[in-house]
């Protein structure tokens, strides 16, 4: 597989001259690079600038608003409802956790739902957000159809991706950044790029029978939830993905299940949906409203290195904690660049040519 590599600037540079050329406005299109590129120095290759060419399709067919009124439209002092008005998700989540931020600082945590938005990137973005306020974040969204309930041979749920973060002490915060399908739609799509075989257990094809084609989906097949069948506890990642897809989309009048708009602009959106646009949902808690915030966070730092520590099966091999390969991927990227793909870095000065804009 051939990469190029680029620096975090030029990739933020190009990207911010796409959303602008969207209409977006200077902040939006700041905030939204900010998350594309985070994802891309993360190491989470598939949400990163990868995904451009599918939001400019997405606003061509005017199903992104690039100039959104992002508002509350219910609230309590600890709770609110945000509409999205069509907005990138990009912008509409962070728009939603500063919402969640400002009651967490007033009453100890908050929790805001969102409808009428889009997709909206890393989860661990926004979480990251109410850490940086020491406080622990939680986002979650639902997503366009992919997967198969346990024992149905029917798209009913996305990927539907959960996200919790912790601060720590002198370490990285702890991120359990994860999809609740058997693998996110967007690594099927990097072994689509490199020709390559997906593992078993992660989809199955029209017919129900276990796939190991990452291109399964384009001929009626499904993504699996976590565990990839009943008996390796498919019905817990079934279960923890109705969870998302409810306090994201039935709890705020988001569309829900199998009416979610697709994300590929050469689908439709359902001609009835049940409600308006994506859900999304996403919650901040004060540390200090359980402990005083220095104490969790040494404890915290504790519990790493214990982890850390533990005995493995291998001597080569060491626990990971959740957000540790992530967050060192990003140490490593600020300083040697950004990999991209040939089949992304082609697609994307694609793109520049059809805006007008300098390309990579």
């Amino acid at each position: 597989m051939n990469f190029i590599t680029f620096t975090e600037a030029k990739l933020r540079t190009f990207t911010y001259s796409v959303f602008k050329k969207m209409g977006c406005s200077d902040e939006h299109a700041t905030l939204a690079t900010d998350v594309l590129i985070l994802s891309d120095l993360r190491g989470i290759d598939s949400h990163g600038v990868a995904r451009l060419s599918g939001y400019v399709r997405l606003w061509e067919k005017k199903r992104i608003n690039a100039t959104p009124n992002i508002r509350v439209v219910y609230e309590t002092p600890t709770t609110a409802t945000v509409d999205g008005d069509g907005g990138l998700g990009l912008v509409v989540a962070p728009f939603a956790m500063k919402v969640a931020i400002e009651k967490a600082e007033k009453y100890g945590s908050g929790w805001v739902a969102v409808k009428n938005s889009n997709h909206f990137g890393i989860a661990g973005y926004h979480a990251l957000l109410a850490v940086e306020k020491d406080m622990i974040g939680i986002s979650m969204t639902n997503a366009s159809p992919l997967v198969a309930p346990t024992y149905a041979n029917e798209r009913l749920l996305g990927t539907n991706p959960m996200c919790y973060a912790f601060p720590a002490g002198k370490y990285p915060p702890v991120i359990v950044d994860m999809a609740t399908a058997a693998a996110a739609n967007g690594k099927l799509e990097i072994a689509q790029r490199a020709n390559k075989e997906i593992p078993e257990g992660w989809v199955q094809d029209k017919h129900g029978n276990s796939s190991i084609n990452p291109n399964e989906l384009k001929s009626g097949g499904s993504l699996l939830p976590l565990g990839s069948d009943k008996d390796h506890g498919s019905h817990k990642g079934y279960g923890l993905s109705a969870t998302v897809d409810i306090l994201s989309a039935v709890l705020s009048g988001a569309n829900y299940g199998p009416w979610v708009p697709p994300f590929v602009a050469f689908l439709e959106p359902d001609a009835n949906p049940v409600g308006e646009g994506i859900g999304h949902f996403l919650g901040a808690m004060r540390v200090d409203g359980f402990r005083p915030a220095d104490d969790f966070k040494n404890h915290l730092d504790n519990w790493i290195e214990r982890f850390k520590n533990a005995k493995t099966i291998h001597p080569n091999q060491k626990v990971i904690i959740p957000g540790e390969p992530e967050a060192e991927a990003e140490l490593e990227r600020k300083v040697s660049g950004i990999p991209i793909i040939n089949v992304v870095v082609n697609d994307l000065n694609e793109l520049a040519a059809k805006l007008g804009i300098e390309a990579l």
